[in-house]
């Protein structure tokens, strides 16, 4: 789950890294009243789970309330990378001498946090690994010891940030790594880290991922959950259990596996396809998750066919069946359906389903084939 800016600032503030004062608004008005409140110079910045809100025009200086007011109702007409803006964050600007990129995050081939440090901040670090990778610096972080100050201070000098600002800034590290630990997040990013003109250490920007299997200690962090970006799908497989990933394609799979799932999606790419979702139903043979997928992958305009795809272990395929045909009961179907079942009680299933004048294949390639013709592709 990601945070918005202001949320990461909080997990900030109660480690104790420095941000600059900021007031969240939803509307012009109340854009005005935080800039009245902050005093002098604000930033008005947009609130999207998004990068790139500057070169959006997403974030904008406001040297009075009247400007605060002004430039916080044209961010807020804003769309940014198909997110409405709903509300922004006023903070106060800052003269900056010097910005640093900062980051712990996730290294799944070292299985270690990892932290990133690059003394080009304030841009996207994504062209910097692209155009200059040597300036970002990479130091594997043992969890069981965590970030320790001397190795924080040795890193900031590594991109030459020394003296009394290097050593801030590596007690903000620390912190960092505080939150990334603590939070059980994937990401903690800071962008820009800055010095600033009167030598002040500060967290600029906020980014933090938090890992959503964790929420079970983290009952104050599920509730920073924002859904109003969410699709009705998303938020409906969240509360059934469901691994749903929304895509840009046309054929709507419900699988049983992840492993099965990256392959079935792979497969209906081979044949020329375009998968519309990564939807995983697991190993239960409760038939209201079927009812629940299909339910999802209606939700979505843009499919013309939907592919089972089971391979019977746990997950009993006369159990799906049986939920395909309560999808049936309960929805109004309106795309072709295609089913490819094999494994435990594959008999069972077929019978069922036979019943009700439906057929399924054991083969995944004629699956996947038959679903990108019903859709109207025609598979290579």
């Amino acid at each position: 789950m990601n945070l918005h800016e202001y949320q990461a600032k909080e997990l900030f503030q109660r480690a104790g890294i420095p941000t600059a004062p900021g007031i969240i608004a939803v509307t012009p008005a109340e854009a005005r009243a935080a800039a009245i409140a902050i005093g002098g110079t604000v930033v008005v910045k947009a609130q999207v789970h998004s990068g790139g809100r500057g070169k959006a025009g997403g974030v904008k200086l406001a040297a009075t309330p009247d400007e605060a007011e002004e430039k916080a109702r044209a961010i807020l007409a804003l769309t940014i990378q198909g997110l409405p803006v709903r509300k922004v964050l006023v903070t106060s600007a800052v003269d900056i001498a010097s910005e640093t990129y900062a980051a712990i995050l996730v290294d799944r081939a070292a299985k270690t946090p990892l932290l990133m440090l690059s003394a080009a901040g304030g841009v996207d670090i994504e062209e910097t690994a692209r155009t200059n990778p040597k300036a970002i610096v990479k130091i594997a972080i043992d969890p069981i010891t965590g970030l320790l100050p001397w190795q924080a201070r040795a890193a900031m000098q590594r991109i030459g940030r020394t003296g009394k600002a290097g050593t801030d800034m590596a007690d903000i590290l620390v912190r960092l790594y505080r939150v990334f630990w603590d939070e059980d997040a994937s990401l903690a990013e800071i962008n820009p880290l800055v010095i600033t003109q009167d030598g002040r250490a500060l967290a600029l920007d906020a980014k933090v991922s938090l890992d959503d299997n964790a929420f079970f200690r983290h009952a104050d962090l599920e509730a920073m959950r924002d859904t109003a970006d969410e699709t009705a799908g998303s938020i409906l497989a969240r509360e059934r259990g469901l691994s749903y990933v929304p895509l840009d394609g046309d054929i709507g799979c419900v699988v049983n596996g992840a492993g099965l799932a990256m392959a079935t999606m792979d497969l209906v790419k081979h044949y020329g396809g375009q998968p519309a979702n990564f939807l995983d139903i697991g190993g239960s043979s409760n038939p209201e998750k079927v009812v629940a997928a299909v339910k999802i992958i209606l939700g979505d305009s843009t499919v013309k066919a939907i592919l089972f795809n089971i391979f019977g272990g746990i997950t009993r395929c006369d159990d799906v069946a049986r939920g395909i045909l309560s999808a049936l009961d309960q929805l109004q179907l309106d795309v072709p359906l295609v089913i490819r079942l094999t494994g435990t009680n594959e008999d069972i299933a077929r019978k069922m389903l036979a019943e009700r004048g439906l057929t399924a294949t054991t083969s995944m390639d004629e699956g996947v084939k038959a679903a990108i013709a019903a859709a109207g592709g025609g598979a290579r």
